[in-house]
């Protein structure tokens, strides 16, 4: 019976569940930097290798294929750390290497 009136109190009057707004966090803001930086450098994000919470945000590590070659080993990759603000709004972006996919790290 409680759990019958917690889900009347959690309706609106139109009838419909009120969701609580979504929470912003590493996996939105993942997403929210490969988006950002492929519509500004025009290049396929690969995926993400790092991300952490700052501050004033996200600090998350972007793979971008920027030189597709054949064999695929030889393509050309960079990594740019994109920062984000609490909203996951871009804040700035840089490309902190390049590198060939067949390389090992160093």
């Amino acid at each position: 019976m409680a759990d019958q009136r917690s889900a009347r109190a959690e309706r609106s009057s139109t009838g419909i569940r009120k969701r609580p707004p979504p929470r912003k966090g590493p996996e939105h803001a993942a997403r929210a930097a490969c988006h950002s930086l492929e519509a500004l450098i025009s290049h396929p994000a690969e995926g993400v290798s790092a991300i952490r919470r700052s501050d004033d945000g996200w600090s998350v590590v972007v793979d971008v294929l920027e030189v597709p070659r054949i064999p695929d080993t030889t393509s050309l990759l960079a990594s740019y750390e994109v920062r984000l603000d609490q909203a996951c709004e871009l804040l700035e972006y840089t490309r902190v290497r390049r590198y060939r996919r067949g390389a090992a790290d160093e």
